[in-house]
């Protein structure tokens, strides 16, 4: 009859893959919703669809004002832009997502795949190294990737210019993956766009970020912590003493990946990252028998692969990625004094100064007036 409304008996339809996708990049690209954010969201109402219905109250009772979710239209046009690249949505729920990845606290709940994703289930090993590296460093790098790919390793790395590219380079008909700062279509640096390109076709490109992002210097500590937890282990090749590198390293052994370095002259800056590396404990690698030696074997099931430390990895740096962990744990958005954290972890300020120094650098903590400290949310 007209004029009149029936409602259906039937159950509501479950979304279909492409408004689960929406829902979920719209979920994720919405404001102030990051990945701690967005599994709170997905764990509390079941699904994206939900999550989205509910994030304005939850901001409203936050105390924003006029907050809106992100457009549908938005996250339509990201598709479409990752259609047009050949790229596909993996989500972390999903049989092809890195299970080495998803071990991580912090793992992506989305990323971006452009190329081979079969290479995300074979056992991974990063390389990272110096940007201006030495031309021994960038063959180092290339023979290492070229001899583990051999051994069937994959190697994972930045697509940043020096050691990055050499490792990409070595490992192109091997297997090698690249975990990007901006969008998966977006190339950086410019004259690595050949090399993206072979790696599109023979081995993966990765990025949790949105498509046609232009990479900024805050996302690259970001995507290290992508690479560290894509791979069994980490080896730097070159690396300054406060370098990027260094962050991915730190992230590696936050992860509980292995930490190995070729070590390098005294004089030579580039190599003074490796060397307290070294120093504190880290595996010295000398060739691709080294790193092999650090690892168990490459299992069977390499959707399952081993995480625990060998022996050779030194109580040193784990006990300074535990104090990392214990640090963030007890700092929040409200400041507190530095004497006051002394107290609650029960630490020295010997070595509790450094670390405070590194996670400063690495933006996770901000010092402010009087001595306070906060965690950067």
């Amino acid at each position: 009859m007209a004029g009149t409304h029936t409602s259906s008996t039937h159950p509501p339809l479950h979304p279909t893959t492409e408004d689960d996708a929406v829902d979920r990049l719209r979920l994720l690209r919405s404001r102030r919703v990051g990945v701690a954010t967005y599994r709170r969201l997905m764990a509390e109402h079941g699904d994206a669809a939900a999550a989205l219905k509910a994030l304005p109250e939850i901001a409203m009772v936050a105390g924003v004002k006029g907050y809106e979710v992100c457009p549908a239209s938005v996250v339509k046009a990201e598709l479409q832009a990752a259609k047009a690249a050949g790229a596909q949505l993996l989500t972390d729920d999903s049989a092809d997502y890195p299970a080495n990845l998803a071990t991580i606290d912090d793992a992506p709940p989305l990323l971006w795949a452009l190329g081979d994703i079969a290479l995300l289930k074979k056992p991974m090993i990063a390389i990272v190294g110096a940007r201006n590296a030495s031309s021994l460093g960038t063959r180092m790098a290339k023979r290492l990737a070229q001899d583990l790919t051999a051994q069937g390793y994959v190697i994972v790395s930045g697509l940043a210019r020096g050691i990055d590219t050499a490792a990409h380079h070595g490992a192109l008909d091997g297997g090698t993956i690249a975990v990007q700062a901006g969008g998966v279509d977006v190339i950086y640096p410019a004259e690595n766009a050949g090399l993206a390109k072979d790696i599109a076709t023979k081995g993966l490109r990765l990025s949790e970020a949105p498509m046609g992002l232009q990479p900024q210097a805050r996302h690259f500590p970001s995507r290290n912590r992508i690479i560290s937890g894509l791979a069994r282990a980490v080896v730097v090749v070159e690396a300054a003493a406060k370098s990027g590198s260094l962050i991915t390293a730190r992230n590696a052994l936050d992860q509980a990946r292995d930490v190995l370095a070729i070590p390098g002259h005294p004089f030579d800056a580039r190599a003074a990252g490796c060397n307290l590396l070294l120093r504190d404990g880290a595996t010295l690698v000398r060739h691709a028998d080294d790193v092999i030696e650090a690892l168990d074997p490459i299992a069977t099931d390499t959707t399952e692969l081993p995480l625990a430390p060998p022996p050779s990895t030194s109580t040193k740096l784990r006990d300074t990625a535990a104090l990392h962990n214990m640090i963030l744990a007890r700092l929040g958005p409200a400041p507190i004094a530095e004497d006051q954290l002394l107290r609650d972890i029960e630490a020295p300020a010997t070595s509790v100064t450094p670390v405070l120094v590194d996670l400063e650098l690495d933006g996770k903590i901000t010092r402010q007036a009087g001595g306070l400290l906060a965690r950067v949310v």
